[in-house]
């Protein structure tokens, strides 16, 4: 099995056309059919089925694929690992990001790794929840950062840091004329959420929050990213809620936030990682996570 098996295959299972998807591989497409009958016979199972009307991934197609981009995963890795060290550094960190975290201690956090350990290359990737604990497992991943601790065996969630929920309004909104908030006041407005899509564990901790009024909420819409929820608000055609951290970060004009009125709601941020004995540079990684909430000094001024 080689490396264009692979290919064609994912190809195909994208475009479950085999003209299209030669087409797409810059292949004739006798050569391609050729190379999925090679790959077919080589696992001794049938991928696909094909009729005069279409083309659809049998079980074991569909088994198959789910598997396959982890090999391709792993070899980016293999090969940005080579490359790190081609560069001159002597370890690699890489950090998965889901749910929309909040920004600002992130940066803080990072900004500490590379002063103290300079020769440790940091990755970022940005993945979803599911991918994030999938990688994680597989080794894909050193450690995540997401908003929810819904993980399965295997992977612990710890609390990493936390930031209140707040209001978000255009600058020009009426209900400005509160410095804290009532929140049947805020219900009454038309909402602009995260889509739990894009943001699963940022939109569960809202959704908690909220599913504890009897009232039935005006959603305008739900988004993928907090710019698209900002430019939203700034037009002041919904209102959002968001983090602190997120509002302070802002750069849409004409946004205000405000807390809500009574006791704050905070948005819990946790860091995932596997469940087994910490490498050294990991332990060092996760101890400065414990200490970030006590050497971070983030505001939360009552108007953002």
């Amino acid at each position: 099995m080689e490396l264009r098996h692979l290919r064609c295959f994912l190809t195909l299972a994208e475009e479950l056309h085999f003209r299209h998807a030669a087409q797409r591989m810059h292949v004739d497409q006798s050569a391609f059919s050729r190379t999925i009958r090679e790959l077919e016979e080589e696992l001794g199972a049938k991928l696909f089925t094909r009729t005069t009307r279409n083309t659809q991934l049998t079980h074991a197609g569909k088994a198959f694929k789910e598997r396959v981009p982890r090999i391709f995963a792993a070899l980016e890795q293999a090969r940005d690992g080579a490359r790190s060290a081609a560069n001159g550094f002597h370890g690699q960190l890489r950090i998965a990001l889901s749910d929309c975290i909040t920004p600002s201690r992130l940066s803080t956090l990072l900004a500490q790794c590379r002063e103290e350990e300079p020769e440790v290359e940091i990755r970022l990737l940005e993945v979803t929840l599911e991918q994030q604990i999938a990688g994680l497992h597989n080794d894909l991943y050193d450690v995540g950062f997401a908003m929810s601790d819904a993980v399965n065996k295997g992977v612990v969630a710890i609390p990493a840091w936390q930031d209140e929920l707040m209001v978000a309004l255009s600058s020009r909104h009426p209900l400005l004329e509160y410095r804290h908030i009532p929140l049947d006041k805020v219900l009454e407005q038309r909402l602009v959420l995260a889509d739990p899509a894009a943001c699963l564990g940022y939109t569960q901790q809202v959704d908690r929050f909220l599913q504890k009024r009897d009232e039935e909420l005006l959603i305008r819409q739900r988004v993928a990213s907090f710019d698209v929820m900002m430019v939203l608000v700034s037009a002041g055609l919904a209102v959002g809620f968001a983090g602190a951290a997120h509002l302070a970060a802002n750069r849409e004009p004409g946004i205000k936030g405000r807390q809500l009125a009574g006791p704050p709601h905070m948005l819990t941020t946790y860091v995932l990682r596997r469940d087994t004995e910490l490498s050294p540079m990991l332990s060092r990684f996760m101890e400065r996570v414990a200490d970030i909430n006590s050497t971070e000094g983030e505001s939360s001024s009552d108007d953002v």
